[in-house]
């Protein structure tokens, strides 16, 4: 079958320059990196990407910062400067990519608005991720992760049926609505740029992206069911499929939907008359996790995971950060690695086998990538002097 997808380094020789800052950008140029691209993260001079000050910070950079930023070279350019825009387009000679995360508006303001950038680099793909799009009403109004997820229905969604809506407890439009969705734009314009030749621009609106999510639940909506937050069949609303309480205050994950996992559960629990009751939702499903919640409330979880043992009824313990560190599972997939004190994550598509270059410092590859370009020392100490890198 070829090599394993852990093994390849894909995206070798592909070319991305990172206006981006903060978190869905960078996040998204992670992932490029880990697969091979040539990541190089531009900033300002004077105080670059600010999630390199959020705390808790680990020798010069912040954890945060150093989480996101693994596998990149980073230079420093002052766009505001029309050398600095210059040197930028010098760069873009060389690139595939351009990713940037501003408000709508403001690349045409610096004078590299996508008409420009697509009549002198015409092979060059543009991803701009933002909160509402690059059109519409929404356009140049500011947010925040919550706010995507609240205008696009996902936070309301989101919680249990007798409270209100709850934010999830990490950046779910960012990450999953922009980050992702931006990474597989723009390898699949990449791959159009084949048979093409010519770049694209990809507008990503973390809004739409996280709205995605309920294509499920808006099609049902749609045809008439309109589910209740914490009522449906996968949010809360059957017994088979919820969060439960242990004696000593831990919880336990139950998503025994189908008979052969919920029949052999409740056996192993003591309530076998329960048997062939897994999907009765309304009133009597409130009844029987009633029943559940105190029988699972009655022991610790750990006395019900040696009662479960390798049962295979999916039903899993909830795990804490300092667990799932240590957990067999992850450590077996290699999933975690150490980079100058911190702990990294690696992705589905991170190949286990591949070294990886820690996060930059500002301005770090200045004279490596500037080099590259044929500036000399001179031209780059004048460019330093001048306040442009």
């Amino acid at each position: 079958m070829g090599e394993e997808q852990n093994e390849g380094q894909f995206l070798e020789g592909v070319r991305v320059v990172d206006l981006t800052r903060l978190l869905p950008g960078p996040f998204a140029t992670m992932l490029l990196a880990d697969m091979g691209a040539d990541v190089i993260k531009v900033e300002d001079p004077h105080r670059g990407d600010y999630a390199r000050y959020y705390p808790p910070m680990v020798g010069a950079s912040s954890a945060f910062f150093q989480g996101l930023n693994r596998n990149k070279r980073a230079i420093t350019v002052d766009l505001k400067k029309e050398e600095g825009r210059a040197l930028l387009e010098r760069v873009l000679e060389t690139a595939d990519v351009l990713i940037e995360s501003f408000r709508p508006g403001v690349l045409e303001r610096l004078g590299l608005g996508r008409q420009r950038l697509s009549e002198k680099f015409p092979e060059l793909i543009l991803c701009s991720i933002s909160g509402y799009g690059q059109s519409g009403p929404n356009r140049d109004v500011a947010g925040h992760d919550a706010n995507f997820l609240a205008l696009s229905g996902v936070l309301y969604t989101n919680g249990g049926a007798d409270g209100p809506p709850q934010i999830p407890g990490f950046q779910l439009a960012d990450v999953a609505g922009g980050a992702l969705y931006a990474a597989l734009g723009i390898t699949s314009a990449l791959y159009r740029r084949h048979a093409t030749g010519r770049g694209v621009h990809l507008d990503i609106s973390m809004t739409e992206g996280a709205l995605s999510f309920l294509i499920p639940t808006i099609a049902r909506h749609g045809a008439g069911t309109k589910e209740e937050r914490g009522k449906g069949m996968l949010t809360g609303g059957l017994p088979s499929y919820r969060v439960y309480a242990t004696a000593d205050g831990r919880h336990l994950a139950v998503g025994a939907l189908e008979p052969k996992f919920w029949n052999p559960f409740v056996e192993l629990i003591g309530a076998e008359h329960l048997k062939g009751q897994s999907l009765i939702g309304g009133d009597q499903g409130e009844k029987i996790a009633g029943e559940l919640a105190a029988i699972l409330g009655g022991k610790t979880l750990e006395q019900w995971e040696e009662i479960f043992g390798d049962a295979d009824i999916c039903v899993e313990p909830i795990r804490n950060l300092d667990e799932v560190l240590e957990s067999e599972l992850h450590r077996a997939r290699k999933v975690f690695f150490e980079l100058q004190g911190i702990t990294h994550v690696a992705t589905p598509l991170t190949p286990r086998d591949r070294r990886h270059m820690p996060p930059p410092q500002i301005g770090g590859h200045n004279e490596e990538v500037y080099g590259e370009l044929g500036l000399d020392a001179d031209e780059l100490a004048r460019l330093s002097d001048d306040d442009v890198i």
